[in-house]
């Protein structure tokens, strides 16, 4: 009876399918993999694993926005980053190579609000380039460095002139930008 445990039912697994851009060998292997997290909590009907343990994944570790990835993904009410089975299929799939472009440029851009406030504002724009840059001495760009680049990409993607960047301005620059969708996965 150990063992059945950690099967995905069939019709469930039929449901994931429709409901995602997985494969069902992609949502068998998740399955597997967020089992392996939850082994100690194998009596609650939805565990939840820690962002800190899902951030272990080799395809998260060098991620420059892997907590906020988590943070997006989670539907936890306390916004701790936890997963359950459902978040983590719903990020894999968002990060498939068969999700959509309009699904991909939804969630990255989600993931780049950092005040979660439906634009890209300054501060926000500025977290995006120390995430990539790193966030270091040695890495970090001038102060008026940032604000020209802030500048540019403003210039760039703010169409209406408002001075932030909407998920409609960001989906417009993102369709012109072919290597988007491909830089966009997870593998598992």
């Amino acid at each position: 009876m150990g063992g059945t445990t950690s099967q995905l039912p069939k019709d469930m697994l039929s449901e994931y399918q429709e409901l995602t851009f997985l494969t069902k060998q992609e949502i068998l292997l998740a399955h597997k993999r967020f089992s392996d997290f939850t082994r100690e909590g194998r009596n609650s009907p939805s565990p939840r694993v820690p962002m800190e343990k899902i951030l272990t994944l080799p395809e998260l570790k060098s991620n420059p926005f892997r907590e906020r990835i988590c943070q997006v993904f989670s539907t936890s009410d306390v916004k701790d980053g936890s997963l359950t089975f459902e978040d983590f299929l719903d990020l894999l799939s968002a990060f498939s190579d068969s999700a959509t472009l309009e699904i991909k440029s939804h969630y990255a851009f989600r993931i780049f609000d950092f005040d979660d406030d439906g634009t890209l504002d300054g501060g926000d724009l500025e977290k995006l380039v120390n995430c990539l840059t790193g966030d270091t001495d040695d890495t970090r760009l001038t102060p008026e460095e940032m604000r020209q680049l802030i500048s540019n990409i403003l210039e760039e993607s703010d169409i209406d002139k408002d001075g932030t960047v909407n998920l409609s301005e960001f989906q417009h620059v993102i369709s012109r930008s072919p290597d988007f969708v491909s830089s966009f996965k997870i593998v598992l």
